[in-house]
């Protein structure tokens, strides 16, 4: 009896719809865009489809799968330079009183839910590597490694191949696999370095802090607000260019630059991106309503936050499940 194309379809999507989050996560680390990586997974599952009749088994459906991904990142990747941060295009901290300066033509790095890449609080075994190996600070880092450096490290550093099943994935040689992993290394250690800082979950004094967080916007308390920064916090927020560092600037920033004008202004809603405490913020119209306004991911040490980004892309609230709008009064 001859099989039929729906019964491949459905035998394929059973077998390989398992590795769709992991390999999301591959592709974010790669791109460092959520949008990106979304997109080059469905282009991947689609050409595994298309050539499944003929994949003989040779290598596991999840290496086969992998190979896929990696062909559709590195070709994703030619041409492009490297997503950045505001922090990461080498000029210095800004003026909190300066006119903002925008660029939203820029390919700015993009945040990612910890749920839609694993790093949820339903597995908590898994939950400490996950979140390490999405941090923004390390993928901020690999968008500097070159594109096959990228998929070495990440392959060898964070899923934990081979070095020859590495080659194999390039058609390289494991000696050349293992050149470019010390030079990514040697690379990622000078732009991280706290690249072995294991990301715990908060503790509850963090959930204090947090809730301070919280607070001193919505209160639109900047004095509350810059107590919670360590001496050289950092804060930025792309498309702007600029970046900002110490307590007493980022109030500067919040009190010059900030549309909010009183208390009330402010709605912020809890989510997690990066393995890290985030935060949808809404700005209130003129009807009461609240709208998205940026997506805030914090990083924090001991008893101090000591980076912000606030990522101005009001169309990645969908990603993290935050609503569109709050309702006045809601």
């Amino acid at each position: 009896m001859p099989v039929t194309e729906s019964v491949v379809e459905e035998d394929f999507q059973t077998l390989a719809e398992p590795y769709r989050r992991e390999l999301l996560a591959y592709c974010y680390r790669m791109l460092g865009s959520v949008h990106d990586a979304e997109d080059l997974v469905q282009e991947t599952y689609l050409r595994a489809w298309r050539a499944y009749e003929r994949f003989e088994g040779r290598s596991s459906l999840r290496t086969w799968l992998y190979r896929i991904a990696t062909n559709a990142c590195l070709t994703a990747l030619e041409g492009q330079g490297r997503r950045p941060l505001p922090s990461g295009l080498g000029a210095p901290s800004s003026d909190p009183d300066a006119e903002l300066a925008e660029q939203p033509e820029a390919a700015w790095l993009e945040p990612v839910p910890n749920a839609m890449v694993g790093a949820g609080p339903a597995d908590p075994a898994t939950i400490v590597t996950s979140r390490e190996s999405i941090r923004l600070a390390l993928i901020t880092a690999l968008q500097h490694l070159p594109s096959r450096q990228r998929v070495v490290l990440i392959m060898r550093d964070v899923l934990g191949w081979r070095a020859a099943e590495v080659a194999q994935l390039l058609g390289s040689t494991t000696v050349a696999v293992n050149s470019m992993l010390q030079r990514a290394r040697t690379q990622i250690s000078q732009l991280d370095p706290a690249q072995d800082e294991v990301t715990e979950p908060v503790t509850a004094e963090q959930r204090q802090l947090l809730e301070r967080y919280v607070a001193a916007f919505e209160n639109y308390d900047t004095t509350a607000l810059v107590k919670l920064f360590s001496a050289d916090a950092i804060w930025e927020m792309p498309p702007f260019t600029g970046w900002y560092q110490t307590p007493a600037h980022i109030g500067r920033l919040v009190d010059q630059q900030c549309p909010a004008s009183c208390p009330g202004d402010l709605r912020l809603i809890r989510t997690e991106a990066n393995g890290q405490p985030a935060f949808g913020m809404y700005l209130r119209d003129t009807r009461g309503d609240y709208q998205p306004f940026a997506l805030h991911v914090l990083h924090l040490t001991g008893s101090a936050i000591d980076h912000v980004v606030a990522f101005f892309d009001t169309s990645l609230f969908p990603a993290f499940g935050l609503p569109g709008i709050i309702a006045a009064g809601s």
